[in-house]
């Protein structure tokens, strides 16, 4: 009887042990989760992150939190989700850049978010505008072309590396004219300059210079991508201005450590796919000249191969990196 006994007792607690994992494991999402920005509260990074973290709580039943860690053109932010657990508790909502470009500026990191980091989705596209002091009195592209061989024009952005910078590059060698960049800490003070006359013209995001724009104080000439401005439908884009064999839009990403379960990746990447269908969604997304696009992880990692190639070599051909 005791032989019997202690055999049962030992495969009691043989059968507990082997189900104590299973019961261990809580369900994913069991806690909050944090989405990471770089960039300043309003920017458009974080506006993103705000939408997505509204409808993830709601679709995944726990508190969706944002967190603003701005400095490094997005690096504080994407290195702290790079060296986070890959549990899925820690996102990270970026534009391309952060992926694409950063590693030319900063070598020394010690982290690469290009290995570092994975996407979940590519949420939304935007481009950039090319605006000019209306006291300058061009009108139109062909205008600037033409006064950039005759004079040395200048023109700002938000930043060494910005958006606003390679967009500039990659238009001035497409269009085989030169203006000298004078770059600021931010859109605002970019805009600040070319309305005061510091600056000739600057490559900026349409939310930021189009109340100027309307206001007659700048003349916008084009957007820095193959498709329509969703907030200035008319001003021309990169083909309509002749400019058939570049692309200058950017995007925002969804993004992760690497090594997230792939259920936890498909399950963030399916939510933000039904997220950005949502029409509430797409309307918030356009009024902030965002595309919405939703893609798959895959879609999202090529894309972002494609435009590493691009801009590297903008990059490169500027003499941008770090020495």
């Amino acid at each position: 009887m005791h032989i019997i006994k202690a055999c049962l007792t030992t495969l009691a607690g043989a059968i507990a042990l082997a189900a104590a994992p299973s019961q261990a494991q809580s369900p994913y999402p069991s806690k909050p989760i944090h989405i990471l920005t770089g960039s300043s509260p309003g920017a458009p990074s974080d506006l993103v992150a705000r939408i997505l973290a509204d409808k993830l709580s709601k679709q995944l039943k726990q508190p969706v939190v944002v967190e603003n860690r701005a400095g490094a053109n997005n690096s504080l932010a994407a290195q702290a989700v790079a060296r986070a657990d890959a549990d899925g508790y820690t996102l990270l909502v970026t534009p391309g850049t952060a992926v694409t470009v950063n590693p030319l500026l900063y070598p020394k990191e010690r982290f690469n978010p290009r290995t570092d980091l994975v996407p979940i989705s590519l949420v939304a596209s935007f481009n950039q505008i090319l605006i000019c002091n209306a006291s300058r009195n061009i009108h139109n592209v062909k205008e600037l072309v033409a006064r950039a061989k005759k004079e040395n024009l200048t023109y700002a952005s938000g930043g060494r590396g910005s958006p606003g910078n390679l967009a500039a590059e990659l238009f001035l060698d497409a269009a085989g004219i030169k203006m000298t960049h004078i770059p600021y800490k931010g859109p605002s003070p970019a805009v600040t300059a070319i309305m005061g006359g510091q600056v000739d013209c600057g490559f900026l995001t349409t939310p930021t210079v189009l109340p100027h724009v309307k206001s007659g104080r700048l003349t916008a000439l084009l957007v820095s991508s193959s498709t329509p401005s969703p907030m200035a439908p008319n001003v021309p884009t990169l083909p309509q201005v002749g400019l058939r064999d570049i692309e200058g839009s950017f995007n925002e990403y969804l993004m992760a450590p690497k090594g997230i379960p792939a259920n936890i990746q498909q399950l963030l990447q399916n939510a933000t796919q039904h997220i950005v269908k949502e029409p509430d969604v797409r309307s918030k997304l356009t009024s902030l000249d965002l595309t919405p696009v939703g893609s798959t992880a895959e879609q999202g990692a090529e894309r972002i191969t494609q435009d590493t190639k691009k801009w590297t070599a903008v990059v490169k051909r500027i003499g941008l990196q770090s020495q």
